[in-house]
């Protein structure tokens, strides 16, 4: 076995986690407890200075970021499903894949730690507050995405088989409920969520990860 998966359980790791699960790609899967600051000791410092997550390493390569990794798993298995063939639809596909990574993401990091963003706590508590108004805006895009694509007669976001897209999906929601925002604010896109999470590979992620994917409730 050459490939390992550094993760983080709840963190957008969980996109090439499940996605190696779902194609059943051999891999080592190094789980890393983030709320209790591994990625933060020296030995992960060496793979990633970053002390981020995913990381994966193929033999003495070392790839960091969701998109490269994502990329580099689908030109190693190309056997395996992760984008569209056709060009115009593969590149709709990365738009959507790059804007869920680089605005709906980034939008869930203002919410999740404002004090990236700033030292001063009340503008803290403004930033988080704006972010969750902003990041239900991208909830409701996602949800029309789902819409389209169930008016098209797609099983998933990009056609019959489960891509990055709709792993993505699922945790960009199961975010949003760590905000308190509700499930029921998008019932389109929760019910399409359940779905991605009850596909077999996926499962077998969230049951490694012990997800919830509503924590809404939790306090």
């Amino acid at each position: 076995m050459t490939l390992k998966l550094y993760f983080g359980p709840g963190a957008c790791s969980f996109v090439p986690h499940a996605l190696l699960e779902t194609h059943g790609i051999e891999f080592e899967p190094i789980m890393l407890k983030l709320h209790k600051g591994e990625q933060y000791e020296p030995a992960f410092m060496q793979i990633n200075p970053r002390s981020q997550v995913p990381v994966l390493i193929d033999g003495k390569l070392i790839i960091t970021q969701v998109m490269a990794i994502i990329l580099y798993l689908e030109a190693k298995f190309s056997n395996a499903y992760f984008f569209p063939s056709d060009p115009a639809e593969r590149a709709k596909a990365l738009e959507i894949f790059a804007w869920m990574n680089n605005t709906v993401h980034a939008t869930f990091m203002h919410i999740f730690m404002p004090r990236k963003f700033t030292d001063h706590e009340p503008s803290q508590i403004e930033i988080k507050k704006f972010a969750v108004s902003q990041y239900r805006l991208h909830l409701n895009e996602i949800q029309k995405y789902v819409q389209v694509s169930q008016e098209l007669g797609k099983e998933w976001l990009t056609g019959g088989s489960i891509s990055p897209l709709d792993v993505y999906a699922l945790t960009l929601m199961r975010w949003g409920t760590m905000a308190q925002i509700s499930p029921s604010e998008f019932p389109l896109l929760w019910s399409f969520v359940q779905r991605v999470g009850d596909a077999p590979g996926v499962k077998r992620a969230i049951v490694r990860e012990r997800l919830q994917l509503d924590v809404s409730q939790k306090s």
